[in-house]
């Protein structure tokens, strides 16, 4: 049980360590949030979606789903309108430099976009599929238990830290310079992947 647990976490931890969107959203929003609280949702949403991910790749039911090559394609454009509006959501957001809530994403848009970051990313799911999907095979009872517990948990540890982090930059910018910066490269880093997940969709018609 004990090489599986390891075996979760270090495949895990190689899995969601990589810069990506979901990555990108929480430490963006741990940063520009005025209190630590107001990011919770977003971290709860982002867990919940990787452990509902996790917990489909394992039971094989993703991996049917994601045979039909209509459904494939669809989530690759779906992402990749959503990122373009995602990035130019966040290249006009305002930073707030006190404890206001101007500038700021309301609960509802926060856990929206935090689905969508998490479910419409075709690149984060065919990764769960194939790569946890197909790990967890070797193990049964117990371990199988283990080596799930260990790849959700490290995504939820994961998180928490990222908005952290986010927060700890936000106490060290008083005047909200370094903040704007944030939104701004988080933004480009947004249609980066939007445009790399664009070239991956015309490249495979």
């Amino acid at each position: 049980m004990t090489e599986a647990f390891v075996h979760g976490v270090l495949l895990a931890f190689g899995l969601i360590l990589p810069l990506g969107v979901q990555n990108v959203f929480i430490f963006n929003q741990g940063a520009i949030q005025p209190r630590f609280v107001k990011v919770v949702p977003v971290i709860i949403t982002a867990a919940l979606c990787d452990t509902l991910l996790i917990s489909l790749a394992v039971g094989g039911v993703s991996l049917l789903i994601l045979q039909w090559t209509w459904l494939k394609s669809l989530l690759y454009v779906a992402g990749f309108i959503f990122l373009l509006y995602m990035g130019w959501s966040l290249w006009k957001a305002e930073v707030a430099t006190d404890q206001s809530e101007h500038g700021q994403l309301s609960v509802k848009r926060q856990v929206l976009f935090a689905l969508s970051v998490s479910l419409l990313n075709p690149h984060a799911l065919l990764d769960t599929v194939g790569v946890i999907g197909t790990n967890s095979l070797q193990y049964t009872g117990t371990d199988k238990w283990a080596f799930i517990g260990a790849t959700i948990g490290v995504s939820w540890l994961w998180f928490i830290g990222l908005a952290i982090a986010g927060r700890l930059l936000r106490t060290l910018d008083h005047s909200g310079k370094w903040m704007s910066g944030l939104n701004k490269i988080s933004a480009l880093t947004i249609w980066l992947i939007a445009l790399y997940m664009g070239v991956t969709m015309i490249m495979s018609l």
